[in-house]
């Protein structure tokens, strides 16, 4: 059996909806068990026992949150060389462009020497000033669909042996 690792932090509720979506449609897949965890949950032993991953974040101040920053801190060197080849993809919720935060956390997996099997995906909320940007956020339809897409997929991947 294989297993999806999806490790998110969230404050304002957007990315916690799209690493939801990712695993409510990466569950679909027989021969795949998936786990979603928070950031502040998740350890060197939880990516050492998973196949492949889903890394989600929100992007704060132009970089990646500090609470997955914190999760690769705590898991960088325990897991290094240890997970090399294994799949992973990355999603970015951002108020305005995520570009930054997404190089971060392919960094770290460039660093892990794990393999990229779908391009970083960055979800805009659009939110510019103080208020939008701490108020709580809704994920409309087509971008949790796109989620869901990248989760199954993962699953795919890893249930089929292609990753």
């Amino acid at each position: 059996m294989k297993t999806l690792l999806i490790v998110y932090h969230s404050m304002t509720g957007g990315t916690r909806q799209m690493a939801e979506a990712a695993a409510q449609a990466a569950r679909g897949q027989e021969g795949v068990t998936v786990r979603l965890l928070q950031a502040v949950q998740a350890g060197p032993d939880d990516v050492l026992a998973a196949s492949g991953y889903l890394f989600a974040a929100p992007e704060n101040l132009a970089a990646m949150a500090g609470l997955m920053k914190d999760f690769f801190d705590r898991c960088y060197y325990p897991a290094l060389d240890r997970l090399n080849g294994r799949p992973y993809a990355v999603m970015v919720c951002a108020g305005s462009d995520g570009s930054n935060a997404l190089r971060q956390m392919q960094r770290v997996a460039t660093g892990w020497r794990l393999n990229a099997v779908a391009p970083g995906l960055i979800v805009n909320t659009q939110a510019q000033t103080p208020e939008r940007i701490l108020a709580p956020k809704t994920i409309g339809t087509q971008d949790l669909q796109r989620c869901a897409e990248l989760g199954e997929g993962l699953a795919a991947g890893l249930a089929t042996g292609v990753f």
